[in-house]
């Protein structure tokens, strides 16, 4: 339990040694996660027409959390 807590406070001290353009690159790499689902989801949908409300549902849950792990990239290293 103690290492988890020690694994959390090194990265933050990382996070926070950091330089601006990390959060430009997490920004990046989140865009292109999220393109990439879009892309699967349309070529999904494509394969199997019937799916496509639950592969709709999915997607959006995680595109969110895509975008959840941004904004607490952004977070860390922005202090």
């Amino acid at each position: 339990m103690f290492e988890l807590f020690n694994f959390i406070a090194a990265a933050v001290e990382a996070a926070q040694a950091a330089t601006p353009w990390h959060i430009a690159v997490a920004g990046g790499l989140g865009a292109l996660g999220i393109g990439l689902l879009g892309m699967k989801a349309a070529e999904a949908t494509g394969r199997n027409p019937g799916a496509a409300s639950s592969i709709l549902t999915l997607s959006i849950i995680l595109a969110a959390l895509i975008e959840g792990v941004f904004i607490i990239t952004a977070l860390v290293v922005g202090r």
